[in-house]
């Protein structure tokens, strides 16, 4: 089982690809909560040059509460990642699956938020 749905974007630059990404989250009902430029880290903190990498924690408000009431302690594996990624033939948006990545916590509950969640995501993915 993959645990990312993915794109690649052929037609624009990674700040333009950003962008769209940025739109579609919102579009689909996420906020982003979170931002780390894994390459400018990588840069500052081990000297060491990489393509574009950045991570965006997004985050349904209702379906995570929900998610929550179901399992507690499933904070410790939210927001939803969105990474951005530079290649050759372009810039690669990657969801996490949350179905893939709750796979390893037994509950009905939360299967189906990760199912509601896994569906908005792939809608995100592909409006980029």
């Amino acid at each position: 089982m993959s645990y990312t749905i993915d794109r690649i974007i052929t037609d624009a630059d990674f700040a333009e690809v950003e962008a769209r990404t940025r739109k579609a989250l919102a579009d689909g009902g996420f906020g982003v909560l979170t931002e780390i430029d894994v390459a400018a880290t990588m840069k500052t903190k081990l000297g060491e040059d990489m393509a574009h990498y950045k991570i965006l924690g997004a985050c349904n408000p209702k379906l995570a509460f929900t998610a929550i009431g179901h399992e507690p302690r499933i904070g410790a594996m939210l927001p939803c990642n969105v990474i951005l990624r530079q290649l050759d033939e372009g810039v690669e948006v990657s969801a996490v699956d949350p179905i893939a990545s709750m796979q390893a916590v037994e509950n009905e509950g939360l299967g189906e938020v990760a199912s509601k969640v896994k569906t908005m995501l792939e809608a995100v993915i592909a409006a980029v």
